[in-house]
C-alpha cells in the first residue's frame, strides 16, 4: 500500500516543539485542502497535545518525506527542528503505527483513553474536506477496530495513570457512589483542574472550586457548572465537604492540625477524604491521627499509579497480537485488490452458482442431455462474466495504485460477498 506518513510526537520531541506544532481544527482543514491539491490522492492529519502526523497516498512517486516536512515548517514555523524530529513510515509500517496510535500504545500516558476519539475526529475532518477516499475509509474503519478491540479484550486502559485520576479512582473505592457526596477542590493547576473534571465525569453530587486567583475558578467553574469560594475563607466551609481534594503550588500547609481538628469535631462522626496531591503537601500528615478522616498524599496515590502503569504495560504483548491480526486481515483486504486474484474469484463464485443448481437439478435429465446441461451452462456463465472482465482488465490501465481501480475492484468484491464466501472457506 502506497502510504507515507511522517510523525512529530513524545518519542522524537521536546513539548515545546510539540505545542508549536500543534494544529487547530481551521489549520488541519486549509493544509488537508493544499495536501489533496498538490502532494496527496487522498490524506488525513492528526494533530494532539502529544503529536501532529500527516498521512497520505501520494499522487506520483517522486513525493519524499522532505516534501511534507518542509509542508508543515512552512505552515507552522519553529525554530530548531530538523529531520531527526521526525518519524517517518511507508506502506505496512504506516498502517502498523496507525494501529498503534488508535491502541494507545504509542501514547505518553499508555493506553491514553481519549486518543482513540481523537483518531476518529482526524478521520472526520479529513473526510468532510473530501480528503479521505475509498483506501483510506477502509484503513480508517481497521484503526477504530483495533481501538475499540484494545479496550475490550485487554486492560490495556484499566487503572489510573494520574495521580488526579488515582485519587478520584480511590474515592470512589471509599464512598460506594458520589452522586450524593460534595466536593471541594482547592487549587486549579493542571492537577487540580484534572482532578475536578473526573468528579464531574463520575457524577459528584456538588462540586465546589476555590483558587488563589478567583477570576481562573470562574473560568472553570463556569464550564463545569459548578460552585466557588473565595481562596480567602474557604476554611470556613471545609466541614460542609466529604471529599477534599488539594492541589496547590503553595510552600507551606494551607491545612494545618488545628484546622484538622475543627473539621473533625464539626463533622461529627461523618467521614471525611482528604486527598493531598501538591508537592510540597498542602495538609498536615496529622489527617492520619483523626479517626474519620481518610486521608492520602502523593506518595501514596503513586504507588497506585506505578503499579497501574506496570499492569498496563504487561498488556502491550496483547495489544501487538491484535495489530498483527488486523495488519494481515487490511494487508489480505488490500492484497485481494489485485485483477488477476478478483477475476479468479468472481468465475470462481459463479462457477459454484453453476455447478450447485445443476447438481440440484441433474436428475431431471438423461445421460446424453447431462453432459450438454454442463456445456450449455458453462456458456452462459462465460457470457454474463465476458464483460465484467474486460472491464476490470481495462483498469488495471490505471496502475494499482489508482483509487478508481482499487475502488471498481472492492465494489465487485463488496458486490458479490467474495471476500466474505473466502474468509468462510
Amino acid at each position: 500500500m502506497n502510504i507515507i506518513g511522517i510523525s512529530v510526537n513524545h518519542h522524537t520531541a521536546p513539548v515545546e516543539l510539540r505545542e508549536a506544532l500543534h494544529l487547530r481544527q481551521d489549520e488541519i482543514k486549509n493544509m488537508l485542502i493544499e495536501l489533496k491539491a498538490s502532494y496527496f490522492n487522498e490524506g488525513f492529519i492528526i494533530s494532539t497535545c502529544n503529536r501532529t502526523e500527516i498521512y497520505g497516498i501520494p499522487k506520483n512517486n517522486e513525493l519524499t518525506y522532505e516534501h511534507i516536512e518542509n509542508f508543515l515548517i512552512e505552515k507552522k514555523p519553529v525554530g530548531e527542528i530538523n529531520s531527526t524530529h521526525f518519524h517517518k513510515f511507508f506502506s505496512c509500517s504506516a498502517v502498523n503505527h496507525i494501529f498503534r496510535v488508535a491502541a494507545g500504545i504509542d501514547s505518553l500516558f499508555i493506553g491514553d483513553n481519549q486518543i482513540l476519539g481523537q483518531v476518529k475526529e482526524s478521520f472526520l475532518i479529513a473526510e468532510e474536506q473530501g480528503a479521505v477516499g475509498f483506501l483510506l475509509k477502509r484503513l480508517f474503519d481497521a484503526a477504530v477496530r483495533v481501538g475499540k478491540r484494545s479496550k475490550t479484550e485487554t486492560t490495556i486502559s484499566d487503572g489510573a495513570i494520574t495521580v488526579s485520576y488515582a485519587a478520584v479512582q480511590l474515592i470512589e473505592k471509599i464512598f460506594s457512589g458520589l452522586n450524593k457526596k460534595s466536593a471541594l477542590v482547592i487549587g486549579l493547576g493542571e492537577t487540580g483542574e484534572i482532578a475536578a473534571r473526573h468528579l464531574k465525569d463520575k457524577g459528584i453530587g456538588k462540586l465546589t472550586l476555590t483558587n488563589r486567583t478567583f477570576e481562573k475558578a470562574e473560568k472553570i467553574a463556569e464550564e463545569l457548572h459548578t460552585g466557588i469560594v473565595p481562596f480567602s475563607s474557604f476554611k470556613e466551609s471545609l466541614k460542609d465537604y466529604d471529599i477534599i481534594i488539594s492541589a496547590t503550588s503553595s510552600s507551606d500547609l494551607i491545612i494545618t492540625k488545628d484546622d484538622l481538628a475543627a473539621l473533625s469535631k464539626k463533622r461529627g462522626g461523618s467521614p471525611t477524604i482528604l486527598m493531598d496531591i501538591a508537592i510540597p503537601r498542602d495538609i498536615s500528615p496529622d489527617a492520619r491521627k483523626f479517626e474519620n478522616i481518610f486521608y492520602h498524599d502523593i506518595d501514596s496515590l503513586n504507588i497506585i499509579v506505578e503499579q497501574n502503569i506496570k499492569k498496563r504495560k504487561d498488556e502491550i504483548p496483547k495489544v501487538q497480537a491484535i495489530i498483527i491480526e488486523e495488519l494481515v486481515a487490511f494487508f489480505s483486504w488490500f492484497n485481494s485488490l489485485e485483477i488477476a486474484p478478483t477475476i479468479k474469484s468472481l468465475r470462481d463464485y459463479f462457477e459454484d452458482i453453476r455447478a450447485e443448481e445443476v447438481k440440484s437439478q441433474i436428475n431431471r435429465f438423461n445421460e446424453t442431455d447431462r453432459e450438454k446441461l454442463e456445456i450449455v451452462t458453462k456458456r452462459i456463465i462465460n457470457k454474463i462474466l465476458h464483460h465484467p472482465t474486460m472491464e476490470l482488465r481495462k483498469t488495471a490501465d490505471f496502475g494499482m495504485d489508482s483509487e478508481k481501480t482499487i475502488a471498481k475492484i472492492a465494489i465487485i468484491r463488496d458486490l458479490f460477498g467474495i471476500d466474505a464466501k473466502e474468509e468462510k472457506t
